[in-house]
Order: C-alpha cells, then sequence, then structure tokens
C-alpha cells in the first residue's frame, strides 16, 4: 500500500527567485541596450500560470564568483522559496554555474538531474548527456541550475519542478 500522506497539506504558493546566466543579455543591460530574454519570460510564465509567484529576476555574467556571491547573498531571504538559476550547465569554459553554486549546497538532489536528462533525452537524443543540471538545497529552499535553452526550462519547470516543489519543500519544513 502506498501512503501518499506527504502529498497533502502542500504549500499553495511558492516564491520564485529566477537567475539568468548569460554574457550577452548582461553586457547589454550594461550597456542599456534592448535584449530578449526568451527562456526568463518562458519561466515566468510557467511560475506564474502555476499559481506561483516571481520575486524577482536577476541577470549576470558567467562568472563563478559573481554568480556565487549573488546565490549567497539571496539565500537568506525568508521571502524566497525556489531559486532557478537558468545557464551555465554545459562543458564550455564559460558554463560556470554549476561550479559556482554546488559547493552552496546543503543537500545535492541527484534524482532531479538524472530525471531531466532522462526526459531530454526523448526530445534531443544523446545531446541529453552534455547537460550537467542539477539541484540541492540550503536554508530550506530548493536551487535548481538549469540549462538556458527555452525548451530545458519549459521542460524542467512543467514536468518535475512545479509538480515537485511544493513536496520538496514541505518535507524540507516539516521533517
Amino acid at each position: 500500500m502506498v501512503n501518499l500522506n506527504h502529498h497533502v497539506n502542500l504549500p499553495k504558493k511558492l516564491n520564485y527567485l529566477i537567475i539568468i546566466t548569460s554574457d550577452n543579455i548582461y553586457s547589454k543591460i550594461i550597456r542599456n541596450e534592448k535584449f530578449e530574454d526568451i527562456s526568463g519570460k518562458i519561466a515566468e510564465d510557467i511560475i506564474v500560470s502555476n499559481g506561483n509567484k516571481v520575486i524577482d529576476k536577476i541577470y549576470l555574467p558567467n562568472d563563478l564568483k559573481t554568480i556565487r556571491e549573488k546565490v549567497e547573498s539571496l539565500i537568506n531571504n525568508p521571502e524566497i522559496d525556489v531559486i532557478i538559476v537558468s545557464g551555465g550547465t554545459g562543458i564550455s569554459k564559460k558554463d560556470v554555474s554549476v561550479e559556482a553554486i554546488l559547493p552552496i549546497f546543503e543537500k545535492i538532489l541527484p534524482g532531479f538531474g538524472e530525471l531531466f536528462r532522462f526526459l531530454s533525452y526523448s526530445e534531443i537524443g544523446t545531446s541529453a548527456i552534455a547537460s550537467r543540471a542539477i539541484a540541492g538545497t540550503k536554508n530550506n529552499k530548493l536551487i535548481f541550475i538549469l540549462p538556458g535553452s527555452p525548451k530545458a526550462i519549459k521542460l524542467a519547470l512543467e514536468k518535475i519542478i512545479i509538480p515537485e516543489a511544493p513536496h520538496l519543500i514541505k518535507m524540507m519544513r516539516e521533517y
């Protein structure tokens, strides 16, 4: 018999913070130029359409120290339940989001990355192995590090994060 008591009394509305790591967007912001952020818009739309709130969207360069310091500065904010970091999960030299945030985690959720790559495989094939998407916790907050592509953001949020985040938050806060 399956016990589903852990899926009752879940938080109804979570507060999300979105961090977009992109040298291109960041340099345009610095120069006061217009920019398009398709992935950030998709993330915000999905989060809000599911009854949650986006409390802020922050743009950072692909810089390990900058990313780590920003996440560390936000981790004690009691308004934040979930932090989504978009970008920096590939294998190029500029992909440093995982290295920036991994040391911050109290607990790692390896199943997130495994499930994300499994679901990605059905959409993009063996290229899914290049993603280092990962998730973890710190100070009763969930942190997800996702690829920056619009399809990856949509997949992760719709298929994994939005459905499971309330349960994970409840587990951290109650047990």
